[in-house]
């Protein structure tokens, strides 16, 4: 397989390998994981769905493996934020220049809550939004439009706004036996041997 290509399938240019077409160093990306956009041109995927992204704050998104992103979801960083410890909510800092403040105050306009982690095989729904600094687990499924203020663990379903757990995808034992397994790690021709199984056996309702 060839992951370094961006169209996953042929005629399809709504869909895209993520790692492709990153070029912000503070965006990771892994292999296979892929975008769906049917609304604007998926290659754009930095300019209109990692937001507040400013190279100031030095914070990092970084999605794992075979993770898919749906349209219109969204990444939203602590530049996009107004400090709460302040007296007023205005973001004086920003406009240093205006205000005859200096630039190196310019974080103080904003309460910073760090990285954005995305792990493995994560299937993230239509314009759900992602705040900065949660991290969601291997395996988690985030629902459509959802907002995800907090972390999200492995193999957890949620949804709503805020979103809240819907439930877990397995049981507890068979979380942590997928968590041991990783089987996103795996080369690719092992995956392949064994995609009868990825693709099929959690669908037994035991599992």
């Amino acid at each position: 397989m060839n992951c370094k290509k961006i169209y996953p399938r042929t005629k399809d240019n709504q869909t895209v390998y993520l790692k492709s077409v990153i070029k912000n160093p503070n965006i990771m990306v892994g292999e296979y994981t892929i975008y769906n956009d049917f609304v604007n041109d998926p290659r754009d995927f930095e300019k209109n769905n990692v937001l507040y992204h400013y190279p100031i704050n030095n914070d990092k998104l970084i999605i794992g493996k075979f993770t898919s992103v749906a349209c219109g979801a969204k990444f939203m960083f602590t530049s996009g934020n107004h400090t709460l410890k302040s007296f007023s909510n205005y973001t004086f800092p920003i406009f240093f220049e205006e205000w005859g403040l200096p630039v190196s105050e310019i974080k103080d306009a904003w309460d910073n809550k760090g990285d954005i982690v995305i792990g493995n095989d994560v299937w993230i729904g239509y314009e759900a939004v992602i705040t900065q600094g949660v991290t969601i687990g291997d395996g988690a499924v985030i629902g459509t439009r959802a907002l995800v203020t907090k972390d999200v663990p492995p193999y957890t379903i949620v949804g709503g706004v805020p979103a809240k757990v819907i439930r877990k995808k397995f049981t507890e034992e068979k979380i942590k036996e997928l968590l041991e397994l990783k089987w996103w790690n795996w080369d690719d021709d092992k995956i392949k041997e064994n995609l009868y199984f990825i693709m099929n056996k959690c669908r037994n309702q035991d599992y």
